[in-house]
């Protein structure tokens, strides 16, 4: 049996568009709602949600159904979770917060075997299809999505040599956190903040790295990947309830005599 290809991951090394959805509700039922939306990706949060091992587990289990590729944000950069993860057979990982060339290297290193990195040895793992996947070691570098989050203006100012760090497959801004290092806390679409943003992501893709980001604004998303973004998420499953909640009852509230 051989290793399936990640799509996501050679998507974005093609420059194909590939919008996505942020998926906070740490239920799998929940994913069964989205997943048929046919989404390219979704973001299985575990820094601002209550998923933990399980939970991921399951999600991951309905967006393997369906064609939309799961992407999954561990709490913090830690070698241990991410092969926890690996091991759980995801496809791809979103890393928080990298500050560094060095902090970019140890993300890559956590995905990676030895002598190329610090990721343990399991024989048999979901991964693996429990040890049937008989080129699994030879190929899941090539197939695993690795992503590096910018999020301040430190990051900004270093995210070329970030990028440059090999085996990275993409760069992700930040917005709401880059707004509240400059002092913008809760503006994450205000102008300064694209300022910002947008000549260091025009580097990147000159460059040939593919960059993304998360925005709640269906106009601003398409508008990025007009521009060049590669992968965009544009909203989140939680954002959807709450907005579909609150206009399902201001309507009914406006008809009352």
């Amino acid at each position: 049996m051989d290793l399936e290809q990640n799509p996501f991951t050679h998507a974005i090394a093609a420059g194909q568009k590939q919008l996505g959805l942020w998926i906070s509700f740490a239920s799998a039922f929940a994913a069964e709602v989205t997943a048929p939306s046919g989404y390219d990706w979704a973001l299985i949060d575990m820094e601002h949600s209550p998923n933990d091992y399980f939970s991921v587990l399951g999600q991951l289990q309905v967006f393997a159904s369906s064609q939309t590729t799961a992407i999954v944000r561990p709490e913090w950069n830690d070698p241990v979770i991410v092969k926890r993860l690996l091991d759980m057979g995801v496809p791809g990982l979103l890393f928080p917060m990298i500050q560094t060339v060095e902090e970019a290297q140890k993300a890559v290193a956590a995905t990676r075997y030895p002598p190329l990195g610090m990721r343990g040895v399991s024989g048999n793992t979901r991964a693996n299809k429990f040890g049937r996947v008989g080129d699994y070691f030879a190929k899941v570098a090539d197939e695993t999505t690795v992503l590096l989050q910018i999020e301040t203006a430190s990051a900004l100012e270093q995210a070329e040599d970030i990028a440059a760090v090999d085996g990275v497959s993409g760069i992700f801004f930040g917005p709401a956190d880059i707004a509240a290092d400059m002092g913008l806390l809760g503006k994450p679409m205000d102008d300064a903040v694209w300022n910002a943003i947008m000549p260091v992501a025009r580097r990147l893709m000159d460059k040939g790295m593919p960059v993304g980001t998360l925005v709640s604004d269906p106009a601003f998303a398409a508008k990025l990947l007009n521009d060049g973004f590669t992968f965009v998420a544009c909203g989140s499953d939680t954002g959807l309830l709450a907005k579909a909640s609150d206009a399902l009852l201001a309507e009914v509230k406006g008809q009352l005599r």
